[in-house]
C-alpha cells in the first residue's frame, strides 16, 4: 500500500515539494497573511541522553560554559 505522507505519523523531506511548488503564494486558499507579534517567544525543549550528554557535559566544560549555554549558541549558529 503506498504511504500518504497527509496522514503518515512521520512524513519524510521532500513528500510535500511537489504540492509547495504548485502553490500560488497568492491564493487565499493556501496562503494566510497576519501580523507579526514582536513580543512572541519560543521555547525549544532539548532533551540529551547518554554518551551524547556525556559528550555535552565535556565540551561545556572545557568552554567554561553550562550545557544549556552550549545548546542556545549551537542553536543560534545554526
Amino acid at each position: 500500500m503506498a504511504k500518504d505522507p497527509w496522514t503518515d505519523p512521520d512524513p519524510q523531506p521532500g513528500d510535500f515539494d511537489d504540492f509547495l511548488a504548485s502553490v500560488d503564494p497568492g491564493d487565499p486558499r493556501f496562503v494566510e497573511v497576519h501580523e507579526g507579534n514582536p513580543n512572541a517567544k519560543l521555547t525549544l525543549v532539548v532533551r540529551v541522553s547518554g554518551d551524547d550528554a556525556a559528550r555535552l557535559d565535556e565540551l561545556a566544560a572545557k568552554r567554561g560554559q553550562k550545557p544549556g549555554e552550549v545548546v542556545a549558541e549551537l542553536v543560534r549558529n545554526a
